[in-house]
């Protein structure tokens, strides 16, 4: 009796652990997803003043359960703005460059925003304490399912390439960070990351459409497969 009693009970326990797994693989796949964030982004060079000008649209579709009532943005070209961002104290913590960003030519910024969604003007605002990150203000809330377009100029004042990622040697640019794009929303809820030098970037995933305007003189590295003939050629000889 002891042996058929303690083979039901451990028959029982196998039972209840095999609807336990089951139950809460259930949720964890329930409760993950990501949201499908798409670009379209026309910018030009200005070599002569260290500039990009540009504008873009961005296709938000939101495929958490949760209703949105607004969004954050990186604008991470302004972790170089100045000595208080948190890029910034954290060179200073490491590095103890008492005038980091006091050189107007160490000094980035991303400016002349102007979001509208679905071609309607919103509310926006920069975080206390993180000029590179801003939330954005809803006119309607937008729904699980649902998408929105999102657009806006901006103007980005390119840095002298010696702090971090973002910046230009001479007439040599290395581009990185340089548009406004969302912060990560997922499970936990939102990743309103600053910029900071160690590190990766956490970012939703999409499809990026990008023209880009420079000079005559310049070549652009960049993933992709090109496209124009002549180019090919050009970079065939080189």
């Amino acid at each position: 009796m002891n042996y058929i009693s303690t083979k039901n009970k451990i028959r029982q326990i196998i039972l209840i652990c095999l609807i336990l797994f089951g139950s809460i693989s259930a949720v964890l796949s329930q409760e993950y997803f990501q949201q499908e964030v798409n670009f379209n982004i026309n910018v030009s060079l200005n070599d002569k003043l260290h500039e990009l000008n540009a504008f873009e649209t961005v296709q938000y579709i939101n495929n958490s359960p949760d209703t949105l009532h607004f969004l954050y943005f990186h604008l991470w070209p302004n972790a170089y703005s100045n000595n208080n961002t948190p890029l910034a104290k954290q060179l200073l913590r490491l590095n103890g460059k008492q005038r980091l960003f006091a050189d107007p030519d160490l000094k980035g910024s991303i400016d002349s925003l102007n979001f509208n969604v679905n071609g309607n003007q919103v509310r926006w605002n920069l975080l206390p304490g993180q000029p590179d990150i801003c939330q954005i203000f809803l006119n309607l809330p937008l729904k699980s399912g649902d998408s929105i377009i999102i657009s806006t100029p901006f103007h980005v004042k390119i840095p002298k390439g010696v702090t971090s990622r973002l910046g230009h040697i001479g007439e040599s640019y290395q581009i990185s960070q340089w548009y406004p794009k969302p912060a990560v929303y997922d499970q936990s809820g939102w990743h309103a990351m600053s910029y900071l030098d160690q590190g990766e970037f956490y970012s939703e995933f999409g499809s990026f459409d990008v023209n880009i305007t420079l000079p005559a003189n310049y070549i652009v590295g960049a993933t992709g497969n090109l496209q124009t003939q002549t180019e090919s050629e050009m970079l065939e000889q080189l």
